[in-house]
């Protein structure tokens, strides 16, 4: 590198942009270093859709208002308080002033999707999507004099005492190495090695479909882990979400997810009940899917519906297999049909008035005398035909990262890293200590991207 830059930023999704851009605005040399080629690049953030936004009255795309406590509330509800509350809160009471200022870096957004997302009041939708809004934001980037090297893998961060002297990386067929004053890591989790997968999950990893980019491979991590820096957060802890078992083995993206289980019963193949399936609306249980489905024989589990819900959820990316029957469709998924038949009907008959059946909140509509009980949206499943998906654990993001503070600012057991920030997934898991929040993990790396840009930019000027 002939250049001299004040920052470099690892990564090139969500968080490293916001950090990006942050920085750039104050008149810092920033440069990108990004592992994916440009098609490619962007991380998971090119498979999002939404982010979840504190705030009071409309704002934007969002109707009616939604609290800090409100909000806080969600998210200790579904990470059963493994959380720390300050960052937290951060993340929650800072999101409010996120929206504008993702529209004045080039985000567009809609009105909420329909279906069982029921978000207009909670989440932002991006229009295009991730990759609109990823694509938004490098064109800022470079408006802003962000340089940008793709196909730049960061294998080493030399760090000396109390900071880093030097960035590793290959790009070109050529090992190159650049020495910023301030460096910001946002380069994601480490689910695209399945083999760190298995070393944290047993062999049951193997099983586990990736659903975002195949480049978060923890190498700059487990680089960082190694020279002591302080970490937060569990291996076996991760965003993974019960998806299309005909999913692509990685990168298959938010379109893999199947948003029917509310409306259904699910099964393992044994064709046997495991969890009560409406037990809250999706977007604040639909993450815990993924373990369960984990925990099943063969990591697979089996939805089965009936046609009066075919239209409740939101289309599938794969069609489902549909049958006349219970049978025909328990030999189709390769199901013991007498033992469908019997768990169907046992259903069936625990399900009582369904006259106060509401497909998009929580109704009440439950079981009586059947384990494990259904406690909303429990109707028969008896008008053929009958529609069946396979499900399969997918994984987002991992959980295990860098330790920060509120300004982001990462340390060893010595004390701060002076010149270390990280942001978004890497440094997730200070927040999400499990479960996850529909829309949350963009909320957390726009916040600590933008608190990270403005941390690094002042220590470099």
């Amino acid at each position: 590198m002939t250049q001299a830059y004040d920052i470099v930023v690892i990564g090139g999704g969500n968080a490293a942009l916001c950090a990006a851009m942050t920085a750039a605005e104050t008149g810092a040399r920033v440069l990108i270093l990004e592992t994916a080629p440009k098609p490619y690049r962007g991380g998971n953030s090119r498979h999002t859709r939404n982010f979840r936004c504190m705030h009071t009255g409309p704002l934007g795309p969002l109707v009616d208002d939604y609290s800090e406590d409100e909000y806080l509330a969600d998210l200790i509800k579904v990470t059963g308080g493994k959380t720390d509350e300050t960052l937290a809160r951060l993340a929650i009471s800072s999101s409010e002033e996120c929206l504008p200022w993702m529209q004045d870096h080039g985000v567009h957004f809609q009105p909420s999707l329909s279906g069982t997302l029921s978000l207009a009041r909670t989440n932002a939708f991006f229009m295009g999507g991730g990759k609109s809004l990823v694509n938004a934001y490098y064109r800022t980037a470079q408006a802003l004099g962000v340089d940008v090297l793709y196909e730049a893998a960061v294998r080493h961060l030399e760090l000396d005492g109390d900071q880093i002297t030097r960035v590793d990386y290959s790009h070109a067929g050529q090992n190159r190495s650049v020495s910023p004053k301030s460096v910001v890591v946002a380069s994601g989790g480490f689910q695209a090695d399945t083999d760190w997968l298995t070393r944290a999950w047993g062999p049951a990893a193997q099983n586990f479909l990736i659903r975002g980019t195949t480049y978060n491979r923890g190498i700059v991590l487990a680089d960082l882990i190694d020279q002591g820096v302080q970490t937060v957060g569990d291996a076996d802890q991760c965003h993974a979400v019960a998806i299309d078992g005909r999913a692509p083995k990685y990168d298959g993206g938010i379109v893999t997810r199947l948003d029917c289980v509310p409306f259904s019963i699910v099964v393992n193949k044994n064709a046997e009940r495991f969890y009560d399936e409406g037990e809250d609306v999706w977007p604040k249980r639909y993450a815990i899917w993924g373990r369960l489905v984990a925990a099943q024989p063969d990591q697979v589990g089996y939805v089965i519906i009936d046609s009066k819900s075919l239209d409740l959820f939101m289309p599938s990316v794969f069609p489902p297999l549909k049958a006349d029957s219970l049978q025909e469709l328990a030999q189709m998924m390769d199901l013991p049909a007498g033992t469908l038949e019997h768990t169907v009907s046992t259903f069936n008959a625990a399900c009582s008035d369904s006259a106060d059946f509401h497909p998009t909140e929580l109704d009440g509509v439950s079981t009586t005398g059947v384990t494990p009980a259904k406690t909303n949206w429990a109707r028969p499943i008896c008008d053929p035909p009958f529609y069946g998906y396979s499900l399969r654990t997918g994984v987002t993001f991992t959980y295990l990262g860098l330790k920060v503070d509120k300004t982001a600012q990462c340390s060893t057991a010595n004390g701060p890293i002076k010149n270390m920030w990280a942001a978004g997934e890497t440094m997730a898991g200070s927040i999400l200590g499990q479960g996850y929040l529909a829309g949350f993990g963009m909320t957390i790396g726009t916040v600590f991207g933008r608190i990270a840009g403005r941390e690094a930019a002042a220590y470099a000027n």
